[in-house]
């Protein structure tokens, strides 16, 4: 199970301020990565104006001091609701390709999710159940209130649609993503935990404005 969180803070600012935790029950595990997003020239505004297009660059690295980069995710095309992105290794070696279908722009209703490991099968996954879609679309009318509720309640949660994903390749899921705890299951064995780690990281770069600003859109 991957987890992405804040790093902890010392006496001043982590240089990197968020990580994914790989655990195999309740106790927290070991750090996986520590995550942050790789800048263009144009600095903020130019990496923020192009995540609006689905574009999405960021780094993972071995420490917090960015002392040893395990892997990078770039993206390949962004344009028409369909994004591509590529998980490289340190030395630019090609881990796998994460491709992100908009909802309504790409082959369904749903937004498809579909990872494929360098040399392995690809996996496809749905954002939520279409019953719980159904539910959703159901209560549109009442979005308002149930807005209001949520953010009083505290997280967010209520307000947001449905966002399990399931990979499947084949009669394999290999890989699931609860939105419960915001966790990644890798049910394969032998999975490249920095493929994982970085869809963990992209999948969260989709969450819902409800919950805040997602991490890799801060203005600083």
């Amino acid at each position: 199970m991957l987890r992405m969180e804040p790093a902890p803070r010392g006496q001043g600012p982590a240089p990197v301020a968020r990580l994914v935790r790989c655990a195999d029950g309740p106790e927290p595990g070991p750090v996986t990565a520590y995550v942050e997003r790789e800048l263009p020239p144009g600095g903020i505004s130019a990496y923020r104006a192009a995540r609006g297009g689905g574009a999405r660059s960021f780094v993972l690295w071995a420490d917090e001091h960015r002392r040893e980069r395990l892997a990078t995710l770039v993206t390949v095309s962004a344009a028409g609701g369909v994004a591509t992105y590529q998980v490289l290794g340190a030395h630019g070696e090609l881990i796998g390709t994460v491709v992100r279908e908009k909802a309504f722009w790409g082959r369904g209703l749903r937004t498809r999710w579909t990872v494929t490991p360098a040399g392995g099968r690809e996996a496809v996954g749905l954002k939520g159940r279409i019953l719980w879609w159904g539910v959703w679309w159901l209560l549109v009318p009442l979005q308002t209130l149930i807005v209001v509720l949520s953010l009083l309640g505290g997280d967010g949660d209520a307000a947001r649609g449905p966002r399990r994903i399931v990979w499947r390749a084949g009669r394999e899921a290999p890989l699931e993503f609860r939105s419960k705890d915001d966790a990644l299951l890798v049910h394969a064995q032998g999975y490249d935990r920095r493929l994982a780690a970085a869809l963990l990281a992209v999948v969260r770069t989709f969450d819902s404005p409800l919950l805040g600003t997602e991490w890799d859109d801060t203005k600083d």
